[in-house]
Order: structure tokens, then C-alpha cells, then sequence
């Protein structure tokens, strides 16, 4: 084992310790996600030194593959991209949210032309402003996969302790109706408390959405409805009517909850493309629970995935924007 190996693997170690530590202070941060890909990044880079220092011949034959296969799965990505942004719009309807995985796909295939383009010019004008656009590009796709990874880990985390309350996250209505989206938390939240009361426990449903546009009533109340129908008593079911976003969703029942049981712990439910960003708004509100997550149709899920991203994008687009900023200027600068 080289020096370098050693090296890699210390620092692939350090970043597990904060990941631990920061995973077991609060799972709900992104910044685990950051934590875990780092650790993976050096210790995959360990295994590879390691791997060159016993037989370069088969640490060259990884790298060949590497190499042959990124070009290959990013072609492969655009396609599957713009192929699901075909499906959403064929069975979602033309609208701009379901345009999102189909405009990513293009945009990889637009970025690729245009680097070969870039790399053929000899313009050093249109070569720093593709060095600034790659810049900007690693930092989002590293912060991509952070998340992903993070909401993979996550989501399959289920959490033991007893719960006082399973709120359930409104998604829109159908007119009156609970349309398949939302029956899908509805029952994964009748599921969960199922389970609390097979372990002894007393919770209550906590129902959770406003009226939106187009809803002839809050989705609270077609979502309390959907539950008694299926069998639960409605003297379990409490209604939080008053919120139009995720956060509000989370706040408003947070304080009904601590109305209801000031010390109260409690399960947050929703699609399993928006646990990871529920659950960091579920922190700022203040909320003492976990989130878990319902099945989802599977063309649904790369579009709402990438909507999730970027509603944390931008949650925080200061700190984003000033690390873009410096990207952009460490590029531009050598230049002048």
C-alpha cells in the first residue's frame, strides 16, 4: 500500500466520522449526503491506488473502463431523459413542471455539442466561458448526486420509536377527488399507523393540505374522507386546512400536534421523491418526527426528483450563488 493510498483512506475515513456523527446528531441535513459522497469518492480513489500499486496492468484495465463508460452512460442518461420528459407530457399533460427531465436531457446533449464545438474553436474567449459553464456544471451534478444518494439512504431508513401522530402531506385534488398520487401517501399512512397501534401505541392521523386552485374542497377534508372510507375512525383523523406549501404543511400541523401533546413524536408521510426535501423543511419547522415515503409510478419519478433539487437549489440560493460566483471568477480570471 502506497503513501497515497494510506492518504485516501484516512481522509475517506475522516469524512465517515462526520458523516456519522452529523447522520446521528440529525439525519435530516443535506450535508450528510455531501459527507457520504466524499467518504465514497477517496475511498474509491483508496481502491484504486491500492489496485495500481499491486497490478498496474489491471488498474489501467479500470481505468479504460472508467473512461468508456462515462461518455457512454451520459448519452445513456440524456436519452432515458428526454425519452420520460416524452412519457410525463403523453401522460401528465403538456405543462412546464413535466417538462423538467426532457429539458435536462436535451441540456446534457446541448453541453456536450457544445464543449466539442468549444474544444475544435481556438477562441479563448468561448474557451473560458466553457470552463466557467463545467465549472458550474461539476458543482450542481456533485450536489446532484449528494442528493440523490442521500434521499436513496434515507428513504429506506424506517424509523423504531413509537409515534404519537402520522401526518400525511396533501398533493392535489382531482376537483374532490383523490387521485392516485395521493392515495398513495394516504395509504402508506394508514399503513404506518397500522403498525403504531399493532405496537401498542394510541396515534392520531394528521391530514394536511389547503384548498387550491381548481379543488372544489381543502385537500385535508377529501383526504380525511378518503381514510374514514377505508376504515378508520374519524374521531383519529385531525385536519390541518389552512396551508399551501410543504413547509406551511409541516408547521401548521406541527402546531397542532404540540397543541394536541406538547411532547408529541410524530411520522411524516409523503411520495418517496420528496422525503429528503420534506424532511430538511420538517427541521426548520421545528417538526420532532422522521418523514417515509410512498411508491410512486415510476415515469413520475425523474422529473419530480429533479423538481425537489431544485426547490432546494433554490431554498438556498445565496450560498449557491456565491459558490457559482467564485467558480465563474477563478475561470474568468486567469484570462484578464
Amino acid at each position: 500500500m502506497t503513501a497515497v493510498s494510506v492518504f485516501a483512506y484516512a481522509v475517506a475515513l475522516v469524512w465517515s466520522l462526520f458523516f456519522l456523527v452529523s447522520f446521528l446528531r440529525d439525519r435530516r441535513l443535506l450535508r450528510n449526503g455531501v459527507y457520504l459522497v466524499l467518504a465514497l469518492v477517496f475511498f474509491a480513489f483508496g481502491l484504486l491506488t491500492t489496485l495500481a500499486s499491486l497490478s498496474t496492468a489491471a488498474a489501467n484495465v479500470v481505468l479504460v473502463v472508467v473512461v468508456v463508460l462515462i461518455p457512454l452512460l451520459i448519452i445513456g442518461l440524456a436519452v432515458f431523459l428526454v425519452g420520460n420528459g416524452v412519457t410525463m407530457v403523453r401522460k401528465e399533460g403538456f405543462r412546464p413542471v413535466n417538462l423538467l427531465s426532457m429539458l435536462a436531457g436535451l441540456g446534457i446533449i446541448g453541453y456536450v455539442v457544445f464543449t466539442l464545438v468549444a474544444a475544435r474553436i481556438d477562441w479563448a474567449p468561448l474557451g473560458v466561458f466553457s470552463g466557467a459553464v463545467t465549472g458550474v456544471l461539476f458543482y450542481l451534478s456533485f450536489l446532484f448526486a449528494c442528493f440523490l444518494l442521500y434521499s436513496f439512504v434515507y428513504g429506506r431508513i424506517r424509523p423504531k420509536r413509537d409515534v404519537d401522530f402520522v401526518v400525511v402531506l396533501g398533493a392535489g385534488l382531482n376537483g374532490a377527488k383523490v387521485p392516485p398520487l395521493l392515495a398513495s401517501r394516504l395509504d402508506r399512512g394508514r399503513r404506518a399507523f397500522d403498525a403504531a397501534v399493532a405496537k401498542g401505541s394510541s396515534p392520531a392521523l394528521v391530514t394536511s393540505g389547503g384548498q387550491g386552485p381548481g379543488e372544489e374542497v381543502p385537500e385535508s377534508h377529501a383526504m380525511a374522507d378518503y381514510l374514514v372510507a377505508g376504515g378508520v375512525d374519524r374521531d383519529r383523523v385531525l385536519l390541518e386546512d389552512k396551508s399551501t406549501t410543504t413547509l406551511e404543511n409541516l408547521s401548521l400541523s406541527g402546531a397542532i400536534m404540540s397543541e394536541v401533546r406538547p411532547d408529541y413524536r410524530c411520522l411524516v408521510v409523503t411520495n418517496n421523491f420528496h422525503v429528503l426535501r420534506a424532511a430538511l423543511l420538517a427541521r426548520k419547522a421545528r417538526v420532532n418526527g422522521q418523514v417515509i415515503g410512498a411508491p410512486t409510478a415510476w415515469y413520475f419519478w425523474p422529473s419530480a426528483t429533479i423538481r425537489e433539487f431544485v426547490a432546494i437549489l433554490v431554498e438556498h440560493w445565496l450560498l449557491n450563488g456565491i459558490v457559482c460566483l467564485l467558480i465563474v471568477v477563478s475561470a474568468v480570471l486567469p484570462s484578464i
